[in-house]
């Protein structure tokens, strides 16, 4: 699809969702894969003045009436094979207008909407609401993150600035785009750069390799999971045509162990830069560039406009290298949470937003995230964070991914639990003798309180619609 093309199509959605009764500040949920229809109604819906809810295909009937009751949506689009539109039958959707779409919608989606005259898009302000972005709900229900039209374009246009994409570069489009992430590195960074992105509604290791030889992918833009799963891949194939094609990956939402760095350099020629963000923050706050230098473990420099700064349980700020909360000023920070402002208050001191996330800031400016202040472990009085522990035990040869977590100890408070996926299936003698070394590697590398005491090998752990591991549920 051309960008004529793309711009046509938005508004016959646009006029579609008209007919439909949609208005100026009405929220319209979408609930799609990475399909071409998700960024046509997207940018239909933003041009008019709705407010977009993505939401996850793959969330239960119970989970779609939460976030449509709490933004007060008054029409659901989803795919014909999604969750929500599978269980319709059955399930009772909040009263809402649902329509279902498959691959061979176009606009007008019916008839009747043909005449429904001429569509003509609104003169939106920039700090009216754009999109509301539900959290994950880690500690209790999710929140609704509403980002402006200022937040969407500053972070769009600054990191297709910061990263200098180009008019010719064709994206890898695995990232789902009913997130922050996908939305703002993979779709509005690279629509703003005039770009191309290849979609991908649903990310397998074969799939992701042969959609990047084929669409001829420069930037790969990707969470760890799947730069390890495409890695593995690639050890294992031909994947010659694909050496030193991709300009360069982006990666975020958690850590990228070092052995996958050094894969992709050896496998692909591929660098990968690092950053940080989180839905609040549309998403993007610093990444890492090589014209200021690499640093290892670190996410890179606040991105041009962002301001952070790492302060104390006082609320003063820390000297450099000393770790504490990470807070966050700029256009990228949301105007609060939506129809909730205890929840607001809680996270704004004037400007600032508190991220949750304990980091320290180097001389430079480098930032190292510590962990989330929710996921530490607090055993015998001893406050652990687990990012320390799996950084350790990534740096084994056999691991393929790691979660460590806080599990009730009635004796310690928590007692601390590693699960491990290794790189290759394993008998129970070759599991035991990979934790048998994997706890020698940790008591040689960590405090007496900091090293796990109890260690389970696993197929697989529980990832986000984004590939990040949800340690809630192994805690549980």
């Amino acid at each position: 699809m051309s960008y004529p093309d793309l711009k046509a199509a938005v508004g016959q959605a646009g006029k579609w969702l008209q007919h439909l009764g949609v208005c100026p500040g009405d929220r319209v949920a979408l609930s799609l894969p990475n399909v071409v229809q998700m960024p046509v109604l997207y940018f239909a819906a933003l041009s008019m003045g709705a407010v977009v809810v993505p939401l996850n295909p793959l969330l239960s009937t119970d989970e779609v009436n939460f976030h449509i009751e709490d933004s007060g949506a008054r029409l659901l689009i989803c795919w014909d094979s999604s969750r929500v539109a599978q269980e319709s039958s059955s399930h009772q959707i909040s009263a809402v207008q649902q329509i279902e779409i498959s691959a061979h919608t176009t606009f007008p989606a019916d008839e009747s909407s043909e005449d429904a005259g001429e569509w003509t898009s609104y003169a939106v302000g920039k700090n009216d609401p754009a999109v509301i972005l539900y959290t994950s709900g880690t500690t209790g229900k999710p929140k609704g993150a509403v980002l402006t039209h200022k937040n969407l374009l500053s972070n769009a246009c600054t990191v297709a600035d910061f990263f200098e994409y180009r008019s010719d570069d064709v994206f890898f489009g695995g990232l789902p785009l009913f997130h922050a992430f996908g939305q703002t590195v993979s779709m509005n960074a690279v629509f703003a750069a005039g770009a191309s992105i290849a979609l991908l509604p649903r990310f397998t290791p074969d799939a992701a390799a042969e959609l990047c030889e084929q669409k001829g992918v420069t930037v790969f833009a990707a969470v760890p999971s799947m730069y390890s799963a495409l890695a593995a891949y690639c050890e294992t194939r031909d994947v010659s045509g694909l050496y030193g094609k991709i300009r360069f990956g982006i990666s975020g939402g958690s850590p990228l162990p070092a052995s996958v760095h050094s894969d992709f350099a050896r496998l692909l020629a591929c660098p990968i830069y690092e950053g940080y963000g989180l839905s609040e923050t549309a998403p993007v706050v610093s990444f890492n560039q090589e014209r200021f230098g690499l640093v290892v473990g670190s996410v890179g420099r606040a991105i041009p406009g962002v301001q952070v700064a790492v302060r104390g349980k006082d609320g003063q700020e820390l000297p450099a290298n000393e770790p504490g909360e990470l807070w966050v000023r700029g256009d990228n920070v949301m105007a609060g949470y939506w129809g909730n402002l205890q929840e607001t208050a809680k996270v704004f001191d004037g400007d600032w937003f508190a991220t949750g996330d304990v980091a320290r800031i180097d001389e430079l400016g480098n930032i190292f995230i510590v962990d989330r202040i929710k996921d530490m472990i607090l055993r015998h009085g001893y406050s652990v964070y687990p990012r320390e522990i799996e950084d350790v035990m990534y740096s084994h040869a056999g691991v393929r991914l790691v979660a460590v977590v806080g599990v009730p100890d009635v004796r310690v408070g928590e007692e601390i639990c590693a699960y491990i996926v290794p790189k290759e299936a394993l008998n129970i003698t070759a599991q035991n003798a990979l934790i048998e070394e994997l706890n020698t590697l940790c008591r040689e590398k960590l405090a007496s309180y900091k090293y796990p005491r109890q260690f389970r090998v696993v197929k697989d752990l529980p990832l986000g619609p984004t590939g990040k591991i949800l340690k809630r549920e192994l805690a549980q």
